[in-house]
């Protein structure tokens, strides 16, 4: 039998809202001899099954998650999604110690045309700017929060670096702990067109074909907050705890963003290392991707992305792809 608090946490929501799901019938306690609700699990697990007929109200009060400051008004806001047209490091729209996992891909600095980002950085800046980031990052995250780092392996335009290792010292020197690396094979290596010396020992290149995903946390790794729900199936879990993951790449055309990755990365980050009904935040959105998995897969999720287009962009894929104005999200109640 679960308290009020307890399940809140284990459906991924507020206590304010365990009265609403009450009073509306949705749930039903019984009551202590001291007059107190206690909810069964049966009960809170009946509750998560009916969620998709759930009506979508208004909220009345807005999660301390989300208490934004008069000047960051987000660019677009529905049931639990927001998006924040803005700087990350400038922006300080959320509390610290309250987001359960990151997932994002920032800038790889390797002179990628966005709209308003410069991606020419010297090597040195891109690293000073990065432990900036990452410093934003560790304060946001709860004790047992995660992070999700879609990074390059290295990177041979305009000079060989390690960019992985180099990023990852970095990342453990502003307190994050490391927990494994996930190789993301894209399977593209038909795209190559840089091969240093041609059929000579002189200077070849090697260039391995994918991308990394560096998973780190914070103070602990066993994670004890959240609704403690897990949406992942057993076939998932075998396949994911694999250390090398392999699905393509997303078309640049397609998405209308210079870098985007496909929804299957960060579904499988999210299901893999987050409960339902945890937060979710993307400090680089671009178009969007993390924040539609993260809908679809029915976690709260903050994207931001310094770009207006790409807002926009983003917005209109939650529209169209997550069908966001139409679907009756259990979490706005």
């Amino acid at each position: 039998m679960y308290t009020t608090k307890e399940a809140a946490d284990y459906l991924g929501v507020t206590p304010s809202t365990i009265y609403r799901l009450e009073k509306r019938g949705l749930l039903h306690p019984t009551k202590t001899p001291g007059g107190q609700r206690r909810f069964s699990q049966e009960s809170l697990e009946e509750c998560l099954k009916r969620r998709q007929f759930f009506k979508t109200p208004m909220i009345k009060e807005i999660s301390s998650v989300y208490k934004a400051l008069p000047k960051s008004k987000p660019y677009f806001q529905k049931g639990s999604i927001w998006i924040y047209n803005a700087d990350f490091l400038k922006i300080n729209c959320i509390k610290e110690r309250t987001i359960d996992l990151i997932v994002t891909s920032p800038p790889y600095n390797v002179g990628i045309k966005y709209n308003t980002h410069d991606d020419k950085m010297s090597y040195e800046d891109y690293l000073s700017f990065t432990k900036k980031w990452l410093t934003k990052c560790y304060k946001l995250v709860k004790d047992d929060g995660r992070f999700c780092l879609n990074i390059p392996l290295d990177k041979n335009k305009g000079g060989q670096q390690s960019v992985c290792a180099d990023i990852t010292t970095i990342a453990k020197q502003v307190g994050w702990k490391y927990h494994s690396t996930i190789i993301w094979n894209e399977q593209n290596i038909s795209r190559r067109t840089a091969w240093g010396s041609w059929l000579s020992a002189s200077a070849p290149y090697v260039i391995a074909p994918v991308e990394v995903i560096v998973v780190l946390y914070k103070n602990r790794w066993k994670k004890i907050s959240g609704s403690r729900k897990s949406d992942i199936s057993k076939k998932e879990f075998m396949e994911w705890t694999n250390g090398v993951w392999n699905f393509m790449g997303e078309s640049k055309k397609k998405v209308g963003h210079p870098t985007p990755f496909p929804v299957e990365l960060p579904k499988r980050c999210i299901k893999l290392f987050s409960f339902v009904g945890d937060t979710i935040l993307d400090p680089f959105m671009g178009s969007g991707t993390t924040l539609l998995a993260a809908c679809l897969n029915n976690r709260k999720a903050i994207g931001i992305e310094i770009d207006k287009n790409y807002c926009e962009i983003a917005k209109k894929r939650l529209i169209v792809e997550a069908r966001i104005n139409e679907e009756k999200l259990f979490l706005d109640l």
